[in-house]
This record gives structure tokens, sequence and C-alpha cells, in this order.
């Protein structure tokens, strides 16, 4: 037996239908992703964080986030443009750090504030490394340039009998 109420979504179906609200649906004719796989009860977050591509970083306890901020580091600082820029982003690392080592939650995991003045060193390093590779490959670049312009002149040739 059917209530007013499911009488009333029922109507409402079955004119979205005639009305053509169902046809051409995405995923139309495709079997439902997953249905094979056993239940997994934090299914729903893990089609959130894809489907809307989300890191997954973001679901790391703050220990572990902060972790993996402190490895990346090198990789994080590497095209900012000034010194400046880099002491920034690294105190603001640092203060995170420092936050959650003054209420720590979450795993015990050692994580300690970075040395400003060792990551400017190494930014520094890598930026002269990346200048002089490249002027290698530039000049690299440059040599058979000039070595075909050069066969593009011609000499000419003076036969020996003939005056100046």
């Amino acid at each position: 037996m059917t209530t007013g109420w499911e009488a009333a979504v029922e109507a409402q179906i079955r004119s979205a239908q005639e009305r053509g609200e169902f046809d051409n649906l995405p995923g139309a004719g495709r079997p439902i992703p997953g249905r094979d796989l056993p239940y997994d009860e934090s299914w729903w977050i893990k089609s959130f964080l894809e489907r809307e591509q989300l890191p997954t970083d973001l679901l790391l306890p703050t220990p572990l986030q902060l972790r993996r901020r402190v490895e990346a580091l090198p990789d994080e600082v590497r095209d900012l443009p000034t010194e400046e820029s880099v002491r920034g982003y690294v105190a603001d690392l640092n203060a995170g750090i420092v936050a959650w080592l003054r209420t720590p939650t979450g795993p015990r995991v050692v994580v300690r504030p970075v040395n400003v003045d060792d990551v400017v060193r190494q930014w520094r390093g890598d930026r002269e490394r990346a200048a002089a590779e490249r002027v290698t490959a530039a000049a690299a670049t440059a040599a058979p340039q000039a070595a075909s312009a050069a066969p593009g002149r011609r000499r000419r040739w003076r036969l020996p009998w003939r005056r100046r």
C-alpha cells in the first residue's frame, strides 16, 4: 500500500521520465563503479577526494602533514624568486611546527623546526647549479650554430699566377 507521499513522488518521477529528463545522463549504460568490490566504510570520502581532486595529505594527522612539508621543503622553495620569500616560507612552516609542539595532537612523531640558514644555503646552491646548467646548455646550442654559419661564407681562392 502506498501513502500519499509515495504516490506524489512516483507521479513526479513518472512525469520527469515522460519529459525525458532521465535520458542521456552521465554514466548511463555503464556498470556502477566498485560494485564487485567488498564494502568500504569510507567509500564516500575516497570518492569525494577523487572527484574534487583534493590531495590525500589533508587526511593525515597534523604531525605527519608537518613532516611531509619538511621533507618537501627543498622542492617547494626551489622556484621562489628571492631569499626573503624563502625565509618567509620557512618561517611559516616553523610557526606551524611550534604551534603543534605547544599542543601536540595525534601520533608522537618527531618534528623539529627547520634551520632557515641551511635552507637558504641549499636554495642558493640549487640556483647557482641551475644557472650554470643554463649557461652550459646555451653554449652547447650556440656552438653548432656558429659552426654551421662558417661554411655559408665562401672563401675565394686565389690562383697563384694572378697578381694582387
